[in-house]
């Protein structure tokens, strides 16, 4: 579908120029929130109608300012560590996954507690427990220090993991002869440089075991697909997303690697005009964590000082839903 946005009269009084100079807009699609950031704001939204406020949740839900500002107005507190929550309180786990220790210690401390773990993510820790448990050491494909790799990280014994960032790191990599090996992988990567990575593993270490195909989630390669798709018909393309959402980092990578500059926002508000000289075809995206209603906020902004034409390009449908924990299942 095809619709049309004219400056409004008043868009001069931002104090940039207005052009009827027509603006191309490409959306791409899927966009936006996957089934995974779904299930854990409904969780987060159920708990605070079960239990009442406050929830506490250990760490951004999912990583959206917007999304987790409109959280804490309804009544939940963020905290980073399990020891911020007052003994009674409930708290809910993020969507990214958990090391084992913090549930055990939510247990132990008698805290009713939530998991809103993707259901991907927690496939990968199962997966994870099996390895090691059928005596190989992993090699976990993922971005030091991101909340997912912590948590899938923290699913078996110290020293039986090691993460791998780079083609460099398999290059470096230092083990007894004969170990066995297996590799997984964070579910947000980008699926072209990860496809490298165990590339360059499988070549390397021949006998390694791994999944039939990388971890990395549906949502994650539906949304890199749908850039590639519009990336090569635009001068320029917008990923709405947080700078510490991995998925919406992937997303101006991957445009940027068809040779499209991107650039990363997280509000319509953060959008330079002077961006758009010399624009006559923007593409526009959102990370999985990113609401519909912030696209609808950048195509309002653009409005504002270009006759912009909207079309959303549709490269596959996405129908997937999760199951609530038991907990709060109606």
């Amino acid at each position: 579908m095809t619709t049309t946005t004219t400056p409004s009269s008043d868009a001069a009084q931002t104090g940039f120029p207005v052009t009827t100079a027509p603006l191309k807009l490409l959306i791409a699609a899927p966009r936006g929130f996957c089934a995974g950031v779904d299930r854990a704001i409904e969780i987060v939204e159920r708990a605070l109608d079960r239990f009442g406020e406050p929830v506490f949740v250990r760490h951004e839900i999912v990583h959206n300012r917007f999304v987790v500002d409109g959280l804490k107005a309804k009544g939940a507190i963020f905290v980073e560590e399990l020891d911020e929550v007052p003994d009674g309180a409930p708290v809910v786990f993020s969507a990214h996954g958990v090391p084992k220790v913090v549930p055990a210690a939510a247990t132990e401390r008698g805290l009713d507690w939530l998991d809103a773990t993707c259901p991907l993510v927690s496939k990968v820790h199962r997966q994870a427990e099996r390895q090691v448990e059928a005596g190989r050491h992993i090699l976990f494909v993922g971005h030091k220090g991101h909340p997912e790799v912590i948590g899938t990280m923290g699913q078996v014994p110290e020293g039986s993991i090691t993460l791998v960032e780079t083609l460099d790191d398999v290059a470096a990599l230092d083990l007894p002869a004969g170990t066995p090996l297996a590799f997984l992988t964070q579910t947000t990567l980008s699926v072209d440089d990860t496809r490298e990575i165990v590339a360059a593993l499988r070549t390397r270490f021949p006998d390694i075991n791994g999944p039939r195909a990388e971890d990395i989630c549906y949502a994650t390669s539906n949304r890199q697909a749908a850039v590639k798709s519009i990336a090569a018909q635009c001068d320029l393309l917008l990923v709405i997303g947080a700078p510490n959402s991995s998925n919406s980092l992937r997303l101006v990578e991957v445009a940027e690697r068809e040779g499209t500059p991107a650039r990363l926002i997280q509000r319509g508000s953060e959008i330079d005009p002077s961006w758009l000289d010399g624009v006559a075809t923007l593409g526009l995206t959102a990370g999985a964590s990113a609401p519909e209603v912030l696209v609808r906020e950048v195509v309002d902004r653009l409005g504002e000082w270009r006759t912009v034409t909207e079309e959303t390009v549709t490269t596959t449908v996405e129908n997937m839903v999760f199951k609530l924990p038991r907990q709060l299942a109606d």
